[in-house]
């Protein structure tokens, strides 16, 4: 039987995106997984930068296996063939980069409007069991360690005082809890891609007044990861697990929908930035500001046309410290 959940959050951003309410697994009463209809990576407030430089080739391992599926808006597409490459090649950059082992089902559709965006299911966990799970994982980098030492040891969370963390199901399932992560009948998100105005291939010629594919298909990627928009549920006073991360300086941290606050990723405590996050409220609070960081990223809350990004070194930290194994390299 399925419970009827109210949307955590609407955006205007794709027309595909309603407010009311969606189907989780689990019976009535119990905590099935929700739906966050999220919109993200809006088209406008052009920069004028250079993109930034690929990360090095990486060699191929058995890490993070995500499994995509493709509506038939892309499958019945002319173009079908460019863009299930685009969003696959992606996938091997992840693959690659992510050695975590676990599988990730994400739907791929194309939408009329918007540029990018997504419908992902995510649950609560106890702010206290993710912080057990996050000192309890392998292999845990320099970053890790910082970034932990900044959670402290309590029942309820350091951000807002409430007991619990809203987690991206695959985020859940990295972090070794795989009941809070059962997916049912339904793919773990739902990723919406305005095609027609972007550029499907990085070789050949372009249009430089359309968005890059893989740029925007790898931002909603890693927001269903739980980086990102997602990774932050500001907009609902609920707590993600990037706002454990969220400063406004040394020792201050930020949890607030003001847009004078200059907010930014720290994993030290706020003594040191990471890069700004978004205060506009037209955009994800989980995304990267677009004017106070100096320069494009893949996860910037709006985006710019004709720029190729990859993934950057923040980009990067922000996968690792939440709960997944990455790749060590001297690049990040």
């Amino acid at each position: 039987m399925s419970a009827s959940v109210t949307v955590l959050a609407s955006f205007s951003l794709l027309s595909a995106f309603g407010a009311g309410s969606a189907s989780a697994a689990g019976s009535v009463g119990n905590a099935g997984p929700r739906l966050i209809h999220n919109g993200n990576a809006f088209p406008d407030h052009a920069i004028a930068a250079a993109p930034n430089t690929p990360a090095a080739a990486l060699p191929a391992h058995g890490g993070i296996n995500i499994i995509p599926t493709f509506d038939t808006t892309i499958t019945q597409d002319p173009q079908a063939a460019l863009i299930e490459k685009g969003i696959k090649a992606d996938l091997a950059t992840l693959h690659n980069l992510v050695l975590t082992p676990i599988n990730v089902t994400i739907e791929f559709a194309s939408s009329p409007s918007g540029l990018g965006g997504a419908a992902t299911y995510y649950n609560t966990e106890p702010y206290s069991s993710y912080r057990t799970d996050l000192q309890h994982r392998p292999n845990l980098s320099v970053f890790d360690h910082r970034a932990q030492s900044t959670l402290p040891a309590a029942a309820v969370n350091p951000v807002d005082g409430t007991a619990d963390v809203n987690m991206t199901l695959p985020l859940l399932r990295a972090t070794g809890e795989k009941a809070l992560s059962f997916t049912g009948d339904h793919v773990d998100s739902t990723i919406f891609l305005n095609t027609s105005i972007m550029n499907l291939s990085r070789t050949g010629p372009r249009d430089p007044a359309k968005y890059d594919l893989q740029q925007v298909a790898m931002h909603e990627i890693v927001e269903v990861l739980g980086a990102g928009g997602a990774g932050d549920s500001l907009l609902s006073n609920q707590v993600g697990p990037m706002d454990l991360f969220r400063y406004s300086a040394k020792g201050v941290r930020s949890y607030t929908t003001d847009p004078n606050e200059k907010a930014y990723f720290s994993i030290n405590g706020g003594s040191t930035s990471r890069g700004y996050f978004n205060q506009d409220p037209g955009g994800d609070y989980g995304d990267w500001s677009h004017d106070l960081n100096g320069k494009p990223q893949v996860q910037d809350a709006f985006s710019t046309p004709n720029l190729r990004l990859n993934l950057d070194h923040n980009e990067i930290i922000a996968l690792d410290v939440v709960g997944y194994h990455v790749r060590d390299n001297a690049n990040w």
